[in-house]
């Protein structure tokens, strides 16, 4: 899976540890430079032919050297071929190659240095200490990425990279597999490796007896948190038995997440959240990790939490506890439930992740089991025993290759508090001090009496989309697409026009905090830890959304769990929340905790300001403080949510998926069916009579300056957008492919002319808009990237000038057919997945055009799609560029800065002498900033 596609990659067995003191990073730099320039290929022509078949240039290729290709066109394949065969030997290293790419990679080292790159890095460094791995981050050094030379970059390429250290790695729809191995044949069979190329050398993680300890401080860290990383041996997979052992520790690691959740959701839960896992972390060790997110000031009580649950599983007696006898059938129905999702889907395996899993085997020695063999668990799992689940417990010791970290935004837990919880810990468990986990009960039943079903009112056939619509006895409408993409899954969404646009601004912050509060107190009747083990060993989840303008809720389920899927809903539109103390209280600590988090990170201020000048400061998009926290009605809340999801028949629901109708009927007309329709409607809007939300028309120019620990550069340039309505739906679809237009040729400008961003991304925003069926719609179109804060402006201006060359001089056929070629394999790629006909029918229904026939809408957009396809070119872009933003582009736009904070009369000295500000001047124009500086220096002062 995918039809026609074949993914492909050239796994390469080198890496940074292998880089000497000034090489650090250039085995990451020589990855950029294989897509910039190779023997064969030259200025890009990788990038432009990867574009050119549909598969777009971005960071994961960058990273990887994998390739996504149509294999339905055959010298389209031997071209991917020839790149990868490029990549393994004939990499070009020049002096200008080299300072085209050093810009992009600069950025990219810069984006890592936020808040979790550098505690990620310090943990590295905790953990590896002692290793060659400790100091060699791929990344590597911000002073080698600017000064290493061609020569050394040579040198490093010229030592290491040789064809017996890579593996050529090929899964997809191969109609001939004999005729792609002899174009293997073909593009490599030169393609020699050196006879004296060295020996890849092994490193030692060297263990420690005693644990290591660290208190990490960053002023933008998200919040406290605390981890535990204990080093054990990676275990080899050859054997039945180690099979056995893989499966206890799988449910090992459940067992511990289940009991880990319900205390995050208990009575003054010592964290916020906390889970456990296992990671390789280079061959031949791996860690067994505990994470968790606590309160202010809150890490030791966390750590010490964490350490107690573990003896749990080594206490005597652990077999004959309630928790065990309860949970272990769970678990193994947990496992089970997975285990046969994939086997029901063996043949419907994405090309990309069987790709993944070839790479790890060639690069980790990790396993690639056939899936008929991974279900040989229905044999083992019921009969693994408590003592083998309980044995993993002894990778968590304290006492050995144990590494214990907290990380907070400001200084409250020493590493002397960190070693005293440990001794404290360990002194219960030596004393036998340690209580057992305590019998939970748990219903059998989701519902506790099953409704009343209901009838088919009305029933419509639409053969274009190959699907039914029910209309229900309560009002509701249900359109059904049954698929055969893959074998396990359904999907669902229902939704209702009407959502918190409709709220007064005194209600509105209660009122969004509905979905939060209710999924503590448990929307489906049941508190959500309990819920959890009631659906174990079933594939049946459901979520709710609160939109503007829309209420909705989505599932994704096994068809033989949609029975419990739709139960869910059923409890969903029959539960009564009545918010509880203690429910409001955990809610409103990690609501307040997250509030405190945005506001130390300089993205999220960033952000912030951006909604606010874009949206006019609307309470609607204005970021919630901690203010208004304190000011919500949970009982308001609650009873909003209540409204929201009472009134049936104001919902329209769309199934996709593995459906037998003979089953799947009779369980609709019970649980959606049955869902009790109120004598007055509730929340029943008309879609045309919804309350919109303000947008503003300014040109507007900000920098938001924030404190940071290491200079960041964000850049956000918006442009107002405006969609007639007599040429709506051609609209909409012109829209994307102007879209994509616009950053290919950014990048193009930007990337590889400049050099200096490592991506840019072009979005579009419509949500503040009613779903009115008439008027216009007006929107934003905005590109953000980040770069070096020096150059901030001078970026903005060459990007200013290409959109505006765009729409003087216009693109190129080639431009235009990279862009239909980018869409059109979008588009064939989603035809065999669910989530793209749910979302295609679901847009149908929502459409302004939908008049109670979804085949109908759902064609007029298809059409429209096609006929926007069929009349682009470059004179037709051209135009609709100067139609959908203002033309020229530089006469109305909004534009937003993120940058370092420093003094306010340092920044305004460096703002009047610096070339940015005269570039900013001449595309803003003088008044434009002068007006923004004195807003600037208003606000300033009024915060310093």
């Amino acid at each position: 899976m995918p039809k026609m596609r074949a993914a492909l990659a050239l796994a390469v067995k080198i890496g940074s540890v292998l880089e000497e003191e000034e090489e650090r990073g250039v085995a990451h730099i020589v990855e950029h430079l294989a897509f910039s320039a190779t023997r064969k290929y030259t200025n890009h022509d990788i990038v432009k032919f990867l574009e050119g078949i549909g598969a777009e240039f971005g960071a994961c290729q960058n990273a990887l050297t994998a390739l996504f290709v149509p294999v339905d066109k055959p010298e389209l394949l031997s071209q991917a071929s020839s790149v990868l065969a490029e990549f393994s030997s004939e990499v070009r290293i020049s002096a200008d190659d080299l300072e085209k790419e050093r810009g992009a990679v600069l950025e990219e080292y810069r984006g890592s240095r936020n808040a979790n790159g550098r505690m990620q890095d310090a943990h590295w460094a905790l953990m590896m200490e002692g290793s060659k791995y400790a100091e060699r981050l791929p990344i590597g050094l911000e002073k080698v990425i600017r000064s290493v030379t061609p020569e050394t970059m040579k040198w490093f390429y010229n030592k290491w990279y040789h064809t017996q250290n890579m593996a050529l790695i090929a899964v997809g729809d191969f109609q001939d597999t004999q005729t792609f191995v002899e174009l293997i044949r073909t593009h490599f069979e030169g393609k020699v490796s050196s006879l004296d190329a060295p020996t890849i050398p092994r490193f030692i993680v060297p263990s420690h007896a005693v644990p290591r300890f660290s208190s990490f401080v960053d002023s933008e860290a998200s919040g406290p948190a605390v981890m535990i990383s204990c080093k054990v041996p990676v275990s080899e997979l050859k054997t039945v038995k180690d099979y056995r052992n893989l499966l206890a520790e799988s449910m090992f690691f459940h067992a511990l997440n289940q009991r880990l959740f319900k205390l995050s959701r208990a009575n003054d839960p010592p964290y916020f959240s906390c889970s456990a896992t296992a990671d390789i972390l280079v061959l031949p060790t791996k860690a067994y990790i505990m994470a968790s997110s606590s309160k202010q000031r809150g890490t030791t009580e966390a750590l010490k939490s964490m350490l107690v649950e573990i003896p749990i599983f080594r206490l005597p007696g652990f077999a004959c506890m309630a928790f065990w006898n309860v949970n272990c059938p769970l678990l193994v129905l947990f496992l089970l439930s997975e285990i046969e999702s994939a086997y029901l889907e063996r043949d419907q395996m994405q090309s990309v992740n069987l790709r993944d899993e070839y790479i790890q085997h060639f690069l980790r020695n990790e396993p690639v089991v056939e899936i008929e063999y991974e279900f040989i668990p229905i044999f083992l799992l019921p009969e693994i025993s408590v003592t083998e689940v309980s044995k993993y417990t002894e990778n968590f010791w304290t006492s050995f290759n144990c590494v214990i970290k907290t990380i907070e935004p400001q200084a409250a837990a020493t590493v002397d508090d960190l070693r005293n919880i440990v001794l404290l810990v360990n002194s219960f468990e030596m004393e036998g001090s340690i209580s057992p986990w305590a019998e939970e009960r748990i219903p059998e039943d989701i519902i506790s009496v099953l409704p009343d079903p209901g009838h088919v009112v009305q029933q419509f056939e639409y053969s274009s989309i190959d699907a039914t619509e029910l209309i229900l006895s309560n009002g509701m409408r249900v359109c059904m697409k049954c698929t055969n993409f893959f074998d396990d899954q359904v999907l669902f969404t229902g939704f209702s026009f009407g959502g918190l646009s409709e709220l007064q601004q005194n209600e509105y912050f209660s009122c969004s905090m509905g979905p939060t509060i209710a999924g503590e107190i448990g929307v489906f009747g049941h508190r959500l830890s309990i819920l959890l083990d009631m659906l174990a060993g079933k594939r049946a989840e459901v979520g709710t959304g609160l939109g503007a303008y829309m209420k909705s809720f989505s599932g994704d389920c096994s068809p033989s769990d949609l029975e419990s899927a739709l139960q869910l809903v059923y409890q969903l539109f029959s539960t009564e929340l009545i918010p509880r103390e203690e429910d409001v209280k955990i809610v409103m600590q990690m609501a307040e905790e997250s509030v405190r988090a945005q506001e130390r990170d300089p993205h999220t201020v960033f952000f912030n300001r951006v909604r606010e000048i874009n949206y006019g400061n609307s309470y609607f998009f204005r970021p919630i403080k901690i203010g208004d926290l304190r000011k919500v009605d949970p009982f308001r809340a609650c009873e909003y949510f209540n409204h929201c999801f009472k009134d049936p028949s104001t919902f329209t629901v769309v199934i996709v998926g593995t459906i037998d109708m003979t089953i799947a009927l009779p369980l609709i007309l019970m649980y959606l069916g049955g869902i009790p329709r109120p004598p007055n409607p509730v929340m029943n809007f008309e879609r045309d009579e919804l309350k919109g939300l303000p947008l503003p028309s300014l040109l507007l120019l900000s920098f938001v300056r924030s404190p940071m620990v290491e200079a960041q550069c964000s850049v956000q340039l918006c442009f107002p957008m405006e969609l007639k309505n007599e040429k709506m739906m051609e609209d909409v679809h012109l829209n994307g492919l102007i879209c994509k237009l616009l950053e290919t040729k950014i990048m193009q400008v930007l990337r590889f002319q400049h050099g200096q961003i490592y991506s840019a991304g072009f979005s579009v925003f419509l949500g503040g808009n009613k779903p009115s069926r008439v008027g216009d719609i007006r929107g934003d179109i905005s590109v953000n990237f980040s770069c070096d804060p020096e150059i901030a402006a001078t970026l903005v201006s060459h990007a200013l000038d290409e959109i505006q060359r765009l729409q003087e001089v216009g693109t190129s056929d080639v431009d235009v057919s990279t862009v239909l070629e980018l869409e059109q394999r979008a588009h064939e790629n989603g035809l065999q997945e669910n989530y793209y006909w749910l979302e295609r029918i679901l847009q149908s229904y929502q459409s302004r055009i939908f008049s109670r026939d979804v085949g109908a809408s759902f064609k007029i957009q298809d059409e429209s799609r096609i006929q926007v396809r069929n009349t682009l070119a470059p004179l037709t872009a051209q135009m609709a560029l100067q139609r959908i933003i203002p033309y020229p582009c530089k006469k109305q736009y909004t534009l937003v800065i993120l940058m370092p904070k420093a003094s306010l009369i340092k920044r305004l000295k460096s703002f009047f002498k610096s070339t940015d500000a005269k570039i900013l001047i001449g595309i803003a124009g003088s008044a434009l900033v002068a007006h923004s500086i004195r807003r600037y220096y208003q606000r300033e002062s009024k915060s310093e």
